[in-house]
């Protein structure tokens, strides 16, 4: 009877799987990031942008109500002149992101993070900046790598993936097979979930670089970057149970490419 019901859960995602496209959502710039991806049928980009969007606006709410917004300060116009120095470069890879309705904030707040979500909603934190001490150039590679991000889409292919295995363990919970369905979940994660958001870490690093480079910023900034925050984090966890790559792999995939765009950089207006 087990065997029986775990063919019929693993033929459900299948079928969900079936319904899946096979995409394109950039262009692969100098940087190369071909990579095809399949999004599920069921989950439009325009609902994700729709429910970001009115989460960012609550974020934003919630900060401007706590006096946390910084609109003013010199870091707030560092923000805003860098990110849209990058946003004019978007195009580039999705010639619809010309049109998105792209939102800078600055967030004071302690947290060593940064955001863009999809639609183009930007999120930075102050303790980024501060605590990294980030230049013009490393804070460009940052706000870079998170544009990247929602313009490769990778929150709806994360979406698009789990929810197959969602629905097998929803009704494989139904039949009472939790503890099977969580041990299953597990294997999932690591053999399908984990690599494939190390793969997009990646493609956002690729693709962040040569928008900075096209926007007049060093790339070799990246490599600053990292370095960075590897000696912040005073040491990288495990990559084979991460889902970023290790700040050693990081910056030597960064290293291998930056002679593709430094041409970029060199051209570009710098200013």
């Amino acid at each position: 009877m087990e065997t029986i019901i775990f063919r019929l859960i693993a033929l459900l995602a299948l079928a969900l799987l079936a319904g899946c496209q096979n995409v394109q959502t950039t262009s692969g710039g100098a940087v190369g990031v071909e990579r095809s991806q399949y999004m599920f049928l069921g989950v439009s980009a325009a609902e994700i942008e729709q429910q970001y969007a009115k989460s960012y606006q609550d974020l934003l709410i919630k900060a401007e109500e706590k006096n946390l917004l910084d609109y003013e300060s010199k870091n707030a116009e560092r923000v805003d002149t860098i990110s849209e120095r990058l946003i004019k470069q978007a195009p580039v890879f999705r010639a619809d992101a010309a049109n998105w309705n792209w939102q800078i904030a600055l967030i004071k707040d302690d947290t060593i993070n940064a955001n863009c979500g999809p639609g183009g909603k930007i999120i930075v934190y102050t303790g980024i900046i501060e605590k990294l001490q980030l230049t013009d150039d490393e804070l460009a590679a940052v706000i870079g790598h998170e544009i990247a991000h929602a313009l490769r889409e990778h929150s709806r292919e994360a979406i698009s993936k789990a929810y197959p295995i969602n629905v097998a363990s929803q009704i494989g919970s139904l039949l009472g097979y939790a503890n099977e369905v969580e041990l299953v979940n597990l294997g999932v994660g690591l053999l399908m979930t984990l690599p494939n958001s190390r793969q997009n870490e990646n493609e956002a690093d690729l693709i962040g670089l040569e928008l900075a480079a096209r926007a007049g910023y060093n790339p070799n900034a990246a490599v600053t970057l990292w370095q960075k925050m590897a000696a912040k984090a005073g040491g990288a966890p495990l990559e084979f149970l991460s889902t970023h790559p290790s700040s050693e792999n990081r910056i030597n995939n960064l290293q291998a490419v930056i002679p593709k765009v430094l041409p970029l950089y060199q051209r570009a207006n710098k200013h």
